[in-house]
């Protein structure tokens, strides 16, 4: 067979395996579909070891999700810990695959990389940021090898090329519960009248019940269209918590109609103030500057400054993306324009 041929063959069977990580990876969730796409995905990358991890930007932190050949106590530190090195800004401003033995690169001289790569006797390193196609950021992929020359740059496109898809598996939104809620949340239910009732089997929210406007909050949600919506809400003790509403038609005790209210403690992600939350949030809205001046009694040229820091934290060159964002991350400030 001629080398034309042998490249066909190899094109094709590259594509069927990353068909299969794809199929593999809608038909589960969480770690069960990282350990099936990434048993797939390993036909064609010669990785040693791998990790997915975790990023949750209510919470602003990495975790884990799952890994195979790495020691037990390696992954989980080093899914808090690369986040802050200079490899880890640099992956996140490619959009893409970075190598470990890159020329030119002095990762291997790095503290993380004396802590957590060179004593396990990895040669190779490959690390992915993981992208959704609407441009949100998930997660990451790590692969290690002993073998110096494992990952070449066809290897770095093939995991560019699967990227998208592992960034489902480490999406926290999928990984909710039958009502759409996220793990971690504490939750209470509330009918048309007002009256509030635990839900079984959820933890009861004290941070809900100690907020009476909530009930007002329950009411308008109910009134409204809405199945879902989520935004930040700062509680009468400072605390920020990352809430959720959801209408329930009759899945709870046989109520005919009622709204879920669920929150998690969570910090103000990428790094927004209180002001350029409620910026953003009419933005969101769809306000002009100078409306946003006028509703917030600040001048237009104090609301352009914020809208150019916010522009900047949520790396977005516009007003559309940045109400994107905000309705899809659920960075909408409850409580200042919703009820």
């Amino acid at each position: 067979m001629d080398s034309w041929a042998d490249t066909r063959r190899l094109g094709a069977h590259r594509m069927e395996v990353l068909a299969e990580v794809g199929f593999r990876a809608a038909r589960g969730h969480g770690a069960a579909a990282g350990i099936d796409a990434m048993d797939a995905l390993r036909e064609i990358v010669p990785a040693e070891a791998y990790e997915l991890v975790v990023y949750d930007s209510v919470a602003n932190r990495h975790h884990s999700l799952t890994f195979d050949g790495y020691s037990p106590e390696n992954p989980e530190l080093g899914a808090v810990e690369f986040p802050r090195t200079e490899a880890f800004r640099e992956a996140i401003a490619l959009r893409g695959p970075t190598r470990m033995n890159e020329p030119g690169s002095d990762f291997a001289q790095t503290p993380y990389f004396q802590d957590y790569i060179a004593p396990y006797g990895w040669r190779a390193g490959l690390t992915a940021p993981l992208f959704l196609r609407d441009g949100r950021y998930t997660g990451m992929l790590h692969l290690s090898a002993f073998d110096p020359e494992a990952f070449d740059e066809e290897t770095s496109e093939v995991i560019r090329a699967v990227s998208p898809v592992l960034a489902h598996v480490t999406d926290v939104m999928r990984h909710v519960d039958s009502l759409g809620l996220p793990q971690g949340c504490s939750a209470l239910a509330f009918e048309a009248t007002g009256s509030r009732r635990p839900l079984t089997g959820r933890p009861f929210s004290a941070a809900i019940a100690a907020e009476p406007r909530m009930a007002d909050l329950a009411r308008e949600f109910l009134s409204s269209r809405e199945s879902h919506r989520r935004g930040l809400w700062q509680d009468r003790t400072g605390h920020w918590r990352d809430l959720h509403l959801v209408r329930s038609a009759s899945s709870i005790d046989g109520t005919p109609d009622c709204a879920v209210l669920a929150e998690r403690p969570c910090r103000v992600p990428y790094g927004l103030t209180p002001r350029e939350l409620d910026v953003l949030g009419l933005i969101a809205h769809g306000d002009s500057n100078p409306e946003i001046a006028a509703r917030l009694v600040l001048s237009v040229r104090t609301v352009t400054t914020h809208i150019v820091h916010i522009f900047d934290k949520l790396g977005c060159d516009s007003r559309v993306r940045a109400a994107g964002i905000a309705l899809r991350e659920g960075l909408v400030r409850v409580g200042f324009a919703d009820v």
